[in-house]
C-alpha cells in the first residue's frame, strides 16, 4: 500500500510540476499575439498571478474550495474561519490516510496550480489597456474568493456535485470561470485604440512575436498532460492512459477544424487560428477526458476548434476586442466541452446533459456577478484603464520603465 501510495504521489507531483510549466505556455502565448510595447506589462501580470495565486490559495483558497460541509450546498462552512493549512501529522509524522492517491501537501499544491489558471484567462483578455494595480486587485479578490467558491461548488462536494454535475479536470470550473470575468471585464474596459474603425470596420492589430506564441501553445499542450492527467488522481495506469490520449487526440483535432473552417472561410492559412484551435480542443475534451472514447475526442475537438473561428468572429462582431482570443478559447469552448459530457461518452444522456447546463449557468451567473461587482467598483473608484498617451506609447514605459528588447548594439565611432 505504502508503495502504491508512493507512486501515485509522485506522479501527482510531476503533474503539478507540468500545470506550473503552463504559467510560462500562457506567458509567451499572451506577448507573442500582443505588441512589443506591452510586453513586460504583460509578464509582470503573469509572473503577479501564480505568486499571489499560491499565497492566497494557502491563505483562504484551499479551506474555501474544499470546506467539508455548507451552508445550504452553497457557502462554504469554512467561509467564516479561513487562513491556513491545516497540517495533518499524526504522532509527530505525516498523516498518510488523507488520501491513497496522494498526500495532502500534493493536493494542496497541485490544486493550487489550478487556481492562478483563472486569472491568466482574464489577464490575456485585457492585455494592452489594463492597470496594472486595477488588475492586481481584480486577480486578489477574484483567485482569492470567487474560484475557490464556484469550484466548491462540484469539488468540494457542494450542490453540483450532490445534482449530478460532471467536470472532470476545470471546463467550467476553471476555464469557464476564467472565461466568464474576462468577458466582464473586456466590456467594462472597452477596445483598444485602433480596433474598431468609425466606419466600422475592424482593425487588424498584430502581435509581434508568433513564433514565441507558437512556443507558449506547444508549451501549454505538454502542460495539459498534467492538468488532465493529474485530476486522476492517482499513477491508475488504465485511466491515465486513456486521459492523455483523449486529451492529445482532442488538441490535434481542435486544431485542424480551426485550420479548416478558417482556410474555408477567409482564404488565408491563418496560424492564430490554428493556434488557438489546438488550445480551444485541449479546453473542450478537458470536462470529460475520463469518459470519452478516442472518436468522441475527435469529434469534441474538431468542433471546438470551429468553434474558435466562429466565436473570435463573433466577439469581434459584438465590438469587443480580446487580443489573444482568451473568451473563444476559454469560455466558449469550456462551455461547449461542458455540454459535450451530455452528449458524448460513458454518461451521454439528456439527464446528464440537463446536468451539466444547470452547472453552465449557475458558475456562469455566479463569475459574470461577481466579476462585475468587483470590475466595476475598481472602474468607480481607482479607474481600470490607462491613458490614451501611456496605451499609444506603450505600458512598458510607462508602468514599468523598461524595454523588453532593448537595443544592445555598440555605440560607432
Amino acid at each position: 500500500m505504502e508503495n502504491l501510495l508512493t507512486v501515485n504521489n509522485v506522479w501527482m507531483m510531476i503533474c503539478t510540476a507540468l500545470v506550473f510549466f503552463m504559467h510560462l505556455g500562457f506567458s509567451l502565448l499572451e506577448i507573442g499575439f500582443t505588441r512589443q510595447k506591452n510586453t513586460i506589462n504583460i509578464l509582470f501580470k503573469n509572473i503577479f498571478i501564480i505568486t499571489i495565486g499560491l499565497v492566497l490559495y494557502a491563505l483562504v483558497g484551499f479551506n474555501l474550495m474544499y470546506p467539508g460541509s455548507f451552508i445550504g450546498g452553497v457557502i462554504p462552512a469554512y467561509f467564516f474561519d479561513l487562513f491556513g493549512l491545516s497540517s495533518p501529522v499524526v504522532d509527530g509524522s505525516l498523516d498518510l490516510t488523507y488520501n491513497e492517491g496522494y498526500t495532502y501537501w500534493t493536493d494542496f499544491l497541485f490544486q493550487g496550480m489550478f487556481a492562478a489558471t483563472a486569472a491568466t484567462i482574464v489577464s490575456g483578455a485585457v492585455a494592452e489597456r489594463i492597470k496594472l494595480g486595477a488588475f492586481m486587485l481584480f486577480t486578489i479578490f477574484y483567485v482569492g474568493l470567487v474560484y475557490p467558491i464556484a469550484g466548491s461548488w462540484k469539488w468540494g462536494g457542494g450542490f453540483l456535485d450532490t445534482l449530478g454535475f460532471y467536470d472532470f479536470a476545470g471546463s467550467t470550473l476553471v476555464h469557464s470561470v476564467g472565461g466568464w470575468a474576462a468577458l466582464v471585464a473586456v466590456y467594462l474596459l472597452g477596445a483598444r485604440i485602433g480596433k474598431f474603425k468609425k466606419d466600422g470596420s475592424i482593425g487588424v492589430i498584430p502581435g509581434h512575436n508568433i513564433p514565441l506564441a507558437t512556443a507558449g501553445v506547444l508549451i501549454l499542450w505538454l502542460g495539459w498532460f498534467g492538468f488532465n492527467g493529474g485530476s486522476v488522481l492517482s499513477a491508475d495506469p488504465g485511466a491515465t492512459s486513456l486521459v492523455l490520449v483523449t486529451t492529445c487526440i482532442a488538441a490535434a483535432a481542435g486544431g485542424l477544424g480551426a485550420f479548416l473552417v478558417s482556410l474555408l472561410r477567409y482564404k488565408q492559412y491563418d496560424l492564430s487560428m490554428f493556434l488557438n484551435g489546438i488550445l480551444g480542443g485541449l479546453v473542450g475534451i478537458t470536462a470529460g477526458a475520463d469518459l470519452m472514447s478516442v472518436t468522441d475526442a475527435i469529434v469534441i475537438g474538431a468542433i471546438a476548434g470551429a468553434l474558435i473561428v466562429i466565436g473570435v468572429n463573433f466577439i469581434d462582431r459584438l465590438r469587443l476586442d480580446d487580443p489573444v482570443g482568451a473568451i473563444a478559447v476559454h469560455l466558449i469552448c469550456g462551455i461547449w466541452g461542458t455540454l459535450a459530457v451530455g452528449i458524448f461518452g460513458d454518461k451521454a444522456g439528456w439527464e446528464q446533459l440537463g446536468y451539466q447546463a444547470i452547472g453552465v449557468l449557475s458558475i456562469g451567473a455566479f463569475c459574470v456577478i461577481t466579476a462585475f461587482m468587483i470590475i466595476y467598483t475598481l472602474k468607480k473608484t481607482i479607474g481600470i484603464r490607462v491613458s490614451k498617451e501611456e496605451e499609444q506609447e506603450g505600458l512598458d514605459i510607462h508602468e514599468h520603465g523598461m524595454d523588453a528588447y532593448p537595443d544592445f548594439r555598440l555605440n560607432q565611432h
